[in-house]
């Protein structure tokens, strides 16, 4: 017969620990050989006794879960790590992926459920609650919205970081050393890229995305005539 799976369990809900850990040692091939309430204590033991599995809560004194499965993962990289919690929130998922855990899974979870997930993860596989990992996929695969100042060329973000500004054709054209004719033709490009129907709309649109705010260019310096000092 071969060895147990050796889980380590980390919660700091006394009652519902030894629930879990009662469950989970009903089976054969499933051994709890420490248990913990603290995220420090279970890099520790993590760290010392080396189980297969380490289940940890996310919310614990210190530390916390998703803290100490990334320093798990640091220190013992083959380390399987399966989150037990209550948290449904997608931001705490994505960060105790990101951490390292190799599963996610919620604490209604039945004691047959669990004990068949934490095979799966001791296994090498991973897992995620189904309809955590449904609204995740929902999320992921809707279209970003679109940023249109994407879009402009360089010198036309110089031209709508202007026009944004109030300044006419002639003053853009001053400040960036360009020909009056040139500014009329990079803004009708920005009206047409931005769907506006005039400068104002454009300038709102540019403000409502972001337009970053740089200082004007200095307008190039008027050329003095050779005689002007006599």
């Amino acid at each position: 017969m071969p060895d147990p799976i050796r889980i380590l369990l980390a919660d700091d809900h006394p009652m519902f620990r030894e629930g879990v850990a009662h469950s989970l040692g009903s089976e054969p091939d499933l051994e709890v050989i420490a248990q913990t309430a603290s995220g420090e204590e279970a890099v520790e033991l993590a760290q010392r006794l080396i189980p297969d599995v380490v289940l940890l809560d996310i919310t614990m004194p210190g530390i916390g879960g998703i803290a100490a499965a990334a320093r798990i993962a640091a220190s013992v990289p083959d380390m399987r790590i399966l989150m037990l919690t209550v948290s449904e929130d997608k931001d705490n998922l994505l960060a105790a992926l990101k951490a390292g855990a190799h599963g996610y899974v919620l604490k209604g979870a039945s004691a047959s459920e669990l004990c068949a997930i934490v095979r799966r993860v001791a296994g090498g596989e991973a897992f995620v609650t189904p309809a955590l990992a449904t609204r995740l996929l929902v999320e992921f695969s809707r279209p970003q919205a679109r940023d249109p100042l994407s879009e402009l060329t360089a010198r036309e973000h110089d031209v709508i970081e202007l026009l944004s500004l109030g300044s006419s054709n002639r003053e853009i054209a001053e400040r960036l050393h360009l020909a009056e004719k040139t500014v009329k033709h990079y803004v009708t490009c920005i009206l047409q890229k931005l769907h506006a129907r005039s400068r104002t709309e454009a300038a709102l649109i540019a403000v409502q995305h972001g337009l970053p705010t740089r200082a004007a260019p200095e307008a190039a310096p008027a050329k003095q005539h050779p005689d002007s000092t006599r």
